[in-house]
């Protein structure tokens, strides 16, 4: 039977490497998204050749990924399976992108019904535009950036979290626990126990990050990595909204002196709450990273 552990900080040499094989844009085929959100998912994985086997539970059942790699997916999947089947649990896969659903149709053709799960498609931007903000659509965000630079001009900067300022990062984000009731709210209580692994873990997950300031305070800060060959994902952005234009002068400074090196940027997904699917088509996605679940019914 398929074994699964732990994920681990040691682990990410060798699930990189698989990870790289699929060149995956999904969120979900990140060493720190699998490792940030392992407390509340219980995420487990193995191995089998070269291919990546990530389990989850959701509402107590084992979930897996599309199992990223190179090699036969047959074997694979047939593991992924068994261990469903040992469960006494239907197989069930989350997060399948258009490329993973075109080889399980491939591979095992009417095997899988697919549901499509439009609140987890992931928001996938053009970098330049996300710099420059030119085109009539975005005028309104160049307008949120020119009042914040109008109203703090001379009193605001744009660095790197570093080792030397990433408490003072950690000290704004509880500042905007308190403001947002975050205590009082299971899916921000959750996400802030991943927010706390990304303090922890910045350099050894291999993250980078960035940070405004306004009279010296931090007020505005976010994290992400390089997530393939042509992407950066954003895992985490926070910003105090007293400060106007505090979250859009982020988002663009953080682009602008981090992520040149790459075509795109996934900025991940609205989880289905309205006012962040608002928020996020409002800077015109070049495109969604679709995705959706899939089990066995044969």
């Amino acid at each position: 039977m398929l074994e699964l552990k732990e994920i681990e900080l040691t682990d990410k040499p060798w699930v990189d490497e698989l990870l790289s094989y699929s060149d995956f844009r999904g969120c979900e085929y990140s060493f720190s998204t699998m490792f940030l959100w392992k407390f509340i998912y219980k995420t487990r994985i193995a191995r089998i050749g070269d291919r990546l086997i990530v389990g989850s539970m959701v509402d107590g059942k084992i979930s897996f990924l599309f199992p990223p790699g190179k090699g036969e997916l047959r074997p694979v999947i047939q593991a992924m399976e068994e261990y469903s089947v040992q469960l006494g649990q239907p197989f069930y896969l989350h997060s399948v992108n258009k490329q993973a659903q075109e080889q399980l149709e491939q591979e095992f053709p009417g095997k899988f019904e697919f549901t499509e799960t439009r609140d987890y498609f992931d928001y996938i931007y053009f970098t330049e535009k996300l710099t420059t903000l030119s085109g009539k659509k975005l005028h309104s965000k160049r307008n949120h950036i020119n009042r914040f630079l109008e109203n703090n001009e001379g009193r605001w900067s744009y660095e790197p979290i570093t080792p030397e300022n990433k408490e003072e990062c950690r000290q704004m984000n509880k500042r905007w626990c308190a403001v947002n009731d975050c205590l009082m709210d299971d899916e921000k209580l959750s996400e802030q126990c991943a927010v706390a692994q990304a303090f922890r873990h910045f350099d050894a997950l291999g993250l980078k990050g960035g940070l405004i300031r306004v009279n010296g305070e931090v007020v505005a800060y976010c994290m992400g990595e390089p997530l393939n060959s042509d992407t950066f994902v954003v895992h985490i952005e926070k910003a105090m909204s007293e400060i106007q234009g505090a979250y859009p002068i982020i988002n663009q400074q953080f682009v602008k002196n981090t992520c040149q090196d790459y075509q795109y940027i996934n900025r991940e997904d609205d989880t289905g709450a309205e006012g962040l699917r608002k928020a996020k088509l409002s800077y015109y996605p070049a495109l969604l990273e679709e995705k959706c679940n899939a089990v066995a019914v044969r």
